[in-house]
């Protein structure tokens, strides 16, 4: 009798036990999925990505430039690689780092996270942008600034994200030297926008090639200190919205598309190089 009430007490005592690992396990999260091979390749594309270097002549100007105590950059599009002198009485832009965030569509193509800014921010207000902001003290690299800064802005993990290369530096029309960050989100599910109301109007994506093609798209040409160059126009329409993709956006996403794709764009650029200003300040700004 007390040998089978012993086999009971075991039998319940395991049928507990193996209740209660089913409820851990059932209350647990799913993994998240493994990468498909189109964006495991992409990764490892992209992880082999160095920014193309300066040409002989473009070096020699920059040396030129540098002992004149200037700095030759393009405004608004990718920044020369010019060695830039730590006197304070030259061009000393800050750094800000961009998030280019790519997943898979439902029909396989490769999208790009955007935001439309708020109409209350006093710069940029109501445009199109890559999650990013400033570099702060913390951040341990360019891929730290731009995680981080997604993560405030629209609530993006920065686990969810597979930073993976980083594009040349950009310059912005209030000459503010921007780094492009490619990541990859594998769980496109796992995000779920989380807008702040401060910084960001709405969050919607796009297709990355939209930005290589000649479709949907208008440009405009400027002058800068009497060098002319080319600003692009991208319309795009989702649901019953209606976005403007133009200026330094534009031109990092034509560069971000160039450079996954491996082709250049159906379309002339023309960014040339401009001279900055030896001495600039907070009301410098590109036209």
């Amino acid at each position: 009798m007390i040998s089978v009430l012993r086999r009971i007490s075991a039998s319940a005592s395991a049928s507990a036990s193996t209740s209660r690992f089913l409820n851990l396990m059932s209350s647990s999260p799913p993994p998240p999925p493994p990468p498909s091979q189109r964006l495991a390749a992409l990764a490892q594309q992209l992880r082999l990505y160095k920014p193309p270097p300066p040409d002989s002549e473009d070096a020699e100007e920059e040396r030129i430039e540098e002992a004149a105590g200037k700095v030759v950059s393009q405004v608004g599009f990718p920044e020369s690689a010019t060695p830039i002198a730590g006197d304070p009485g030259r061009f000393t832009p800050k750094r800000a780092a961009v998030l280019i965030c790519l997943f898979e569509g439902d029909d396989g193509e490769l999208r790009v996270v955007l935001t439309k800014r708020s109409s209350r921010l006093s710069t940029h207000s109501g445009e199109v942008s890559l999650p990013g902001g400033k570099a702060e003290e913390g951040d341990k690299d360019d891929g730290d600034t731009a995680t981080r800064e997604a993560n405030e802005e629209i609530g993006l993990d920065p686990s969810l994200v597979n930073v993976v290369t980083v594009l040349e530096p950009f310059l912005s029309k209030h000459l503010l030297r921007v780094i492009p960050v490619i990541g990859i989100l594998t769980d496109k599910k796992a995000f779920k926008p989380i807008p702040n109301p401060a910084e960001v109007e709405a969050v919607f994506d796009a297709p990355l090639e939209m930005f290589i093609k000649d479709e949907n798209r208008r440009d405009e040409e400027r002058e800068w200190l009497g060098n002319k160059y080319i600003i692009h126009f991208f319309d795009y329409e989702v649901g019953n919205k209606k976005y403007l993709i133009w200026g330094l956006t534009a031109g990092i996403l034509i560069r971000a598309a160039s450079v996954v794709y491996e082709r250049p764009p159906a379309f002339l650029e023309q960014s040339p190089k401009f001279r900055v200003p030896r001495m600039v300040n907070e009301d410098t700004v590109m036209p």
